[in-house]
């Protein structure tokens, strides 16, 4: 009702965003105890003759799934859990393998984001010699991706029999994900320009005569904590300098998210350090299965899992997590 209210369109935007946080929690509530209280009818109706005993079990199966639905959504309870992500994926040991294994990687969460009805931009990408890539930046938008995508962090691990090797062997090659949360008008992160160093180089890869002639492509570092962030999507210089001060603050909240876990000593029952020792999950194709290492869970269908069908593990990891916090 303010009359100023849209002068300021970042702080309109901020608050739009609240509102629907709070309606999204306020309204799966409301939704859930309707279902609850039908299936307390239904009951009342069966006993009089006026409901079958199947569409009383129909109306409790219904609302216990909801219940589960709203007590894994309330896993999701941190500030940054609502917030887009930017998901890194960079090839490891393995070669040629590896660099398969990571465009194999990219196209699952590709796939996760357009079956979840989240919006994906690629930042960066660097092929690799033979195929696949070598490394790939996205930027995935929309509501409580970091949230589902922050277990994501660590090393997959790949066997297969490799259509790269002439003998046919057995393979194993591996992958890092990192997983950043995207800070939006919600959360402020103050930068001090003086602990800033700015560097400027020629764009590589696609974009014409242009990309060869100019040093429009940016790169800054946060001086304190030796944190970098670049960006070469735009050809203004302007326009890059103001996209990577944008991913150093997403990279300074993902510190400060780090050191109030370590605050609460929750650093182990959290994300494991991305080491190439950290391997999170394993995809054995020919065996025919995915397990993830940290949860124990295990699926027997690799290829829907690498189609994009992802939910349960990430559902897995944040009910073990919400069960660590409660104990």
């Amino acid at each position: 009702m303010n009359p100023d209210f849209w002068n300021d369109p970042k702080g309109a935007e901020a608050i739009l965003k609240e509102i629907k946080s709070h309606k999204f929690w306020v309204s799966g509530y409301e939704e859930t105890e309707q279902m609850v209280d039908d299936v307390a009818v239904l009951y009342e109706f069966s006993k009089e003759g006026e409901a079958s005993e199947e569409e009383v079990g129909e109306a409790y199966q219904a609302a216990i799934t909801k219940i589960e639905d709203v007590e894994f959504r309330a896993t999701l309870n941190r500030p940054e859990d609502e917030l887009g992500a930017i998901l890194e994926i960079n090839a490891g040991a393995g070669g040629t393998e590896s660099c398969d294994w990571s465009s194999m990687l990219m196209r699952m969460y590709l796939m996760w984001a357009e079956k979840s009805g989240h919006k994906v931009k690629e930042l960066s990408l660097q092929d690799g010699d033979v195929a696949g890539i070598k490394s790939v930046e996205l930027e995935i938008t929309g509501s409580f991706v970091y949230g589902m995508l922050k277990g994501e962090n660590g090393v997959h691990r790949l066997v297969r029999v490799s259509p790269f090797n002439a003998q046919g062997k057995r393979m194993t090659s591996f992958s890092s994900v990192f997983v950043h949360p995207i800070v939006d008008e919600r959360i402020e992160v103050h930068v001090n320009p003086a602990d800033l160093k700015w560097d400027t180089f020629r764009a590589s890869g696609a974009g014409g005569q242009h990309v060869n002639k100019t040093e429009s492509a940016v790169r800054v570092t946060h001086v304190p904590t030796g944190l970098v962030a670049e960006c070469q999507e735009e050809r203004s210089q302007h326009m890059n300098r103001e996209k990577a001060i944008n991913k150093l603050k997403n990279l300074l909240y993902e510190e400060e998210i780090k050191k109030q876990e370590a605050e609460r000593n929750k650093v182990e029952a959290g994300k494991m350090k991305n080491e190439w020792g950290s391997q999170i999950r394993s995809y054995v194709l020919d065996d025919r299965w995915v397990k993830d290492l940290r949860t124990d869970y295990k699926v027997h269908n690799p290829d829907k899992v690498l189609n994009g069908d992802l939910d349960d593990f990430l559902k897995a990891f944040l009910m073990m997590n919400a069960g660590k916090d409660l104990s």
